[in-house]
């Protein structure tokens, strides 16, 4: 099957490559409750050592870089409690981590969580996180951005392969909350 974005020659739909994603992942695919069908959610195989953004839009091509995602895990604190979130914001566009995130979460400071509480928490390799399998206590703060897109490109939740997911469906996650300007400049 040819991608719908970018120029892989073998996207196949992720319900089909279960074995290749980690075991939240490929719960989530699996049980996928959105009106998107699960079969519309593609995986594509891709070297780790191209996983991050901008290495893997050189290698691939130029133009996916307008059309990926990032998905960040932070930390929310306020009187002594921790809030863990998923931020997924366009890779043109950084998160707005101590005003859109810090407000949303209610927190007194909010920052990246660490790589080992993001690799720990969600189950995930670091450079694949994806917002697809995270835990279902977390809130998974979209950029309204991301939702207007087609297709998006984000991580498999391992540093090997890709999902191209239809921009919509990720309005549709467990614990979902769409924010226009989340990803800033």
């Amino acid at each position: 099957m040819r991608a719908p974005i970018g120029h892989f020659d073998d996207a196949r739909p992720a319900p089909a490559c279960l074995d290749e994603l980690t075991g939240p992942v490929s719960d989530a695919v699996r049980h996928w409750p959105g009106s998107v069908p699960a079969d519309q959610i593609l995986y594509v195989d891709t070297d780790p050592e191209w996983a991050d953004t901008a290495v893997f839009v050189e290698h691939y091509v130029r133009d996916l870089l307008e059309r990926s995602a990032n998905c960040v895990v932070v930390a929310g604190k306020r009187a002594g409690e921790t809030t863990l979130a998923a931020c997924v914001v366009l890779s043109t566009t950084r998160v707005d981590v101590n005003g859109a995130v810090r407000r949303q979460l209610g927190a007194r400071k909010a920052s990246f969580a660490s790589m080992d509480t993001a690799t720990g928490e969600t189950g995930m390799e670091y450079g694949g996180i994806t917002p697809l399998g995270l835990p279902e206590a977390w809130p998974v703060l979209v950029d309204a951005a991301v939702v207007d897109l087609p297709y998006v490109l984000v991580g498999s939740g391992r540093r090997r392969g890709k999902l191209l997911v239809p921009g919509k469906a990720f309005a549709e996650l467990p614990g979902a909350v769409v924010l226009e300007g989340l990803g800033v400049s």
